[in-house]
């Protein structure tokens, strides 16, 4: 996997995105402090809102911004988005109303949403080999992993010696270190797509619904959405309030999180050799629920614990490791090279959509109604997707699949081998959705994969004439 490094190029972005993830650690910490600082109990809430006005940028900003990065340059696109990012972190400590919080948070996250998509976008044409590419993928997997373990270390060394506001100084400065380092980079020109802007943003979309894997995928998400809320939201309430310590110990519950889900990236590797990761993502789903039902019984009957807390968390982490990580996996085989960075683009931006139910969940129903019920709320959902998974993941779905193409003539390069069919000519091939198939194979139909359903609507109206 660190063979990737050696290109110059990929080292220095991946560095810049190690070190603007470590600040956004930090900033996770400090804001759950800050908020905290005005709002008291009710901190939940202010972050359940926060947090939702950070996913509503994401579900909104990112596939405009990946449309955008293949028009203009990527280097300037990026490096400006951590400008920004780091002039908002160093305005947060100032702030001395809720609201101010809110308008930061969104400028901060739509500078997050450009940047994050556009070095999805870059990376396939920094590494062009496959292999490199898959292998810088499963290092930006283990970034997250590592930010979510060393921030909230790190964020409690400092916390013993300084105010939880110096932390929003150490995520300033990561931004502009990264920002520096994207600009030392000369950056392949954007090939080009075909469509306007409007099927640019939206292609990545229409193959991620199109997929079935993808669609269950989508569903484990959800899971990880509804434990990642509680965890992110309540950790500040459950720790100072209900457990009655300090902030320092804040960071050390989500570093148990991070720890479980750093355990989980470490092994999944040699268990992917074994399992496939539909067998691997839904019984780390039906984790996620179990976890979450065991919280909401643990505090309805007031016996959560520090130990306990830090017990659970770590479970909570280990199995959203499991689905994180092996996602790239998913979409790298669900798209062809060139629809990769749009295929991403969909990913992160409906895998957070998400959150935009489930973070103010978290915050309000533990504000209005108590953390057990918040947390009973939330095992729910994660049972839900957990549940119906399974049954939109085909359990013996194979990349190569029969389907009949209607739109291609017999010399074209396609259908070299290909046999004739009623409808058209039948082959088979590790199938994704693309340009010529547009949708995934119907064997009970067999409507072909290029045919578009007015062109289904216009043959059935000419054969009533």
């Amino acid at each position: 996997m660190l063979s990737v490094l050696r290109h110059r190029a990929y080292r220095r972005l991946f560095a810049a995105q190690a070190i603007a993830l470590a600040g956004t650690g930090l900033a996770t910490v400090a804001l759950s402090l800050l908020a905290y600082d005005l709002a008291g109990a009710r901190a939940g809430a202010v972050l359940g809102t926060a947090l939702a006005i950070k996913m509503l940028a994401y579900l909104l900003i990112g596939p405009v911004a990946t449309a955008l990065a293949e028009r203009v340059s990527r280097r300037t696109l990026m490096a400006a988005m951590d400008i920004a990012r780091a002039a908002v972190a160093l305005a947060l400590p100032f702030v001395t109303e809720i609201w101010q919080v809110y308008v930061l948070v969104l400028v901060l996250q739509a500078a997050s949403a450009a940047f994050t998509p556009t070095f999805q976008a870059t990376l396939p044409d920094v590494l062009p080999r496959e292999a490199d590419y898959t292998k810088a993928l499963s290092l930006s997997r283990l970034a997250y992993d590592l930010e979510s373990l060393v921030s909230p270390v790190l964020a409690a060394g400092l916390l013993a010696l300084v105010g939880y506001q110096w932390l929003f100084t150490g995520t300033t400065v990561g931004f502009l270190a990264s920002a520096v380092l994207v600009g030392s980079v000369v950056l392949p020109k954007p090939g080009p797509t075909g469509g306007g802007r409007w099927a640019t943003t939206t292609r990545g979309f229409r193959l991620y619904l199109a997929t079935p894997r993808l669609r269950g995928l989508l569903l484990m998400h959800l899971a990880v959405a509804a434990s990642t809320a509680m965890v992110v939201v309540n950790t500040v309430v459950l720790v100072r309030d209900g457990l009655g310590r300090g902030g320092g110990d804040v960071a050390i519950a989500l570093g148990a999180y991070g720890t479980g889900s750093m355990a989980a990236a470490l092994l999944l590797p040699g268990l992917l050799k074994r399992r496939t990761d539909r067998q691997v993502m839904i019984p780390a789903a039906c984790t996620l629920a179990a976890g979450l039902i065991v919280l909401a019984a643990a505090l309805s009957g007031d016996l959560l614990g520090w130990a306990a807390l830090l017990a659970i968390w770590a479970v909570l982490g280990a199995a959203t490791g499991a689905i994180l990580t092996p996602t790239g996996r998913l979409v790298t085989a669900s798209a062809t090279a060139g629809d990769r960075p749009a295929a991403f683009a969909a990913q992160f931006s409906l895998s957070h959509g998400w959150f935009l139910v489930t973070y103010p969940l978290a915050g309000w129903l533990a504000a209005q109604a108590g953390m057990s019920a918040a947390a009973a709320a939330l095992a729910v959902v994660a049972a839900a997707a957990a549940i119906a998974g399974p049954v939109v993941w085909p359990r013996r779905e194979t990349q190569a699949l029969a389907h009949v193409h209607a739109r291609l003539g017999p010399d074209d390069p396609h259908l070299t081998g290909a046999r004739a069919a009623p409808e058209g000519w039948s082959h088979s091939h590790d199938y994704v959705i693309d340009a010529l198939h547009r949708h995934w194979p119907e064997n009970r139909s067999g409507r072909p994969c290029d045919e578009r359903r007015q062109d289904r609507r216009t043959a059935a109206a000419s054969s009533a004439k």
